[in-house]
């Protein structure tokens, strides 16, 4: 792969003082239209070796285009907010909206190579990045994004020369370090880790590049011609139309899996004086867990889930005043804001991933896709069908990074979910929850009920088991859900 990098590429001035000003205006150009038709964003993800002209290069397109719809990241060491959440947290924060370009320094493929350079990893680790970045630029690529990666290569040899002019050059001198002299003692196990790394990222969906980075004018007319070839091909797709999402395997019905709720044992209930009394017994608990000197190195994610009228609000209530409200904070899931509507789907919540020592509880959550986005057609089928593994994924990573996840499907029958609906019509203080698209939604209980099967079957893991809560009466209800947090905890501690 980088053996094509090194033919001595070179572009004469007066070449470039032909092309650069009609590839410029070009530039400008697509990035208006792209603004104008928003309906993707264009991700440029910039590797490479030290000294090749990452840097030169993304200055000049934030000089060639309009800046104000250019977002550049440079990515270090993460920071000690950054360290407390999984290692992607900090990059989907960077994702750019529709409309927008976004270039990203030091991304996901950094931390990879060097800890496998450096003897941090081994080669099992690597090919687990590896798989995780795949499948991260194929949902990308998935929810529209237009993937551009670029590696700058340079020859040991130019590498060494580049350095050195460098560091004579009184107004460059900055820009070499020790740990660039410290890297280049090893070029050639980074070499080796770095083409492995791209030869196995480079997909059909996000194709790597690798650019000489010797000659700069070369180098420039390079990446700018190819960035507006692919901005323009894209925006000539069609034009007004959606793309065609990619095809999905159908999904093999297993009826079975409606036993899953159908057999949920409603008739379990818990008398006032008997719930009083356990509810203060197991208040307790959980607030002792969390002011644990242990869960300093943890966190904790509730997600609540369930039918209609099902009780999550009461259950919530129950759980945060078990807990310090400094501790907590309850996140509300509705329909997507116009910002959430232009950034993939899992965006939204990876922003609300909380930091080490904190628990964040999710009234509704990332379950919607698969759930009233799917029922609903909010959304194509093959968006919901991906979304189990991209949902596992998510869960996972958060898992890895000591989160603890519990999830409750709260459960009601149909009798009792029109019994508590015509209650709210008629009090006054709760007309609030009932709503004409509550009603709706009822008329589709059995496409409900097999997609919350279906969930269930696919995304409760070892690590983010589903607890299914038996809600007709709240009381037993909030008392399982309290009971399983408390369970959860003294397990994990």
């Amino acid at each position: 792969m980088f053996e094509s990098a090194e033919v001595g590429h070179k572009v004469d001035k007066a070449k470039y003082a032909r092309e650069e000003p009609k590839l410029r205006e070009a530039l400008l150009n697509a990035q208006f239209d792209l603004a104008a038709h928003g309906k993707f964003p264009v991700l440029i993800l910039i590797g490479g070796v030290d000294g090749a002209g990452r840097g030169q290069t993304v200055n000049l397109l934030n000089s060639w285009m309009d800046p104000r719809h250019i977002h550049t990241h440079a990515f270090g060491p993460p920071s000690d907010e950054e360290s407390e959440r999984p290692p992607m947290w900090r990059f989907w924060r960077a994702l750019p909206p529709k409309g927008n370009i976004g270039i990203v320094f030091g991304s996901w493929y950094t931390a990879p190579i060097v800890d496998r350079v450096m003897g941090r990893t081994n080669d099992v680790d690597l090919e687990h990045a590896i798989d995780r970045i795949v499948r991260f630029e194929n949902m990308l690529f998935n929810e529209g994004t237009l993937i551009l990666k670029f590696w700058f290569h340079l020859s040991r040899k130019a590498q060494k020369e580049r350095l050195k002019e460098l560091e004579k050059d009184p107004d460059t001198r900055w820009r070499v370090t020790k740990l660039d002299w410290e890297r280049f003692k090893i070029y050639d196990r980074f070499r080796r880790i770095s083409e492995h790394t791209l030869r196995e990222t480079s997909t059909g969906n996000a194709p790597w590049v690798v650019v000489e980075g010797v000659d700069p004018r070369y180098r420039h007319l390079t990446v700018g011609k190819l960035l507006l070839d692919s901005m323009k091909k894209r925006l000539e797709e069609k034009k007004g139309a959606a793309r065609p999402p990619a095809a999905a395997a159908p999904l093999v019905p297993v009826m079975d899996n409606l036993k899953l709720v159908r057999d949920l044992d409603m008739s379990q209930k818990v008398a006032k004086p008997n719930y009083e009394k356990k509810l203060e017994k197991l208040h307790g608990k959980p607030n002792l867990a969390i002011r644990d000197k242990k869960f300093k190195q943890r966190s904790l994610i509730l997600v609540f889930e369930g039918s209609d009228a099902a009780g999550k609000g009461g259950a919530i209530r129950r759980v945060t005043g078990a807990l310090d409200a400094r501790q907590y904070l309850v996140t509300p899931v509705a329909a997507p804001t116009e910002e959430e509507r232009a950034q993939p789907y899992m965006w939204r919540f990876w922003r609300h991933v909380p930091r080490l020592g904190r628990v964040t509880i999710f009234d509704r959550s990332w379950y919607g896709r698969v759930l009233v986005e799917r029922v609903e057609g909010f959304c194509a089928e093959p968006d919901w069908m991906r979304a189990y593994s991209e949902i596992n994924d998510f869960e996972e990573q958060l898992t890895e990074r000591g989160a603890i996840v519990c999830k409750f499907w709260l459960q009601i029958s149909k009798e009792m979910q029109l019994a508590r609906f015509k209650l709210r019509e008629k009090t006054s203080f709760k007309r609030f929850k009932i709503t004409e698209e509550d009603w709706r939604n009822r008329k589709k209980w059995g496409d409900y009920e097999s997609a919350v099967a279906d969930m269930v079957d696919r995304t409760s893991t070892e690590i983010a088991p589903w607890t299914l809560v038996e809600a007709e009466d709240k009381y037993f209800a909030q008392l399982k859900v309290l009971r399983t947090i408390t369970d959860r905890l003294e397990r994990e501690f």
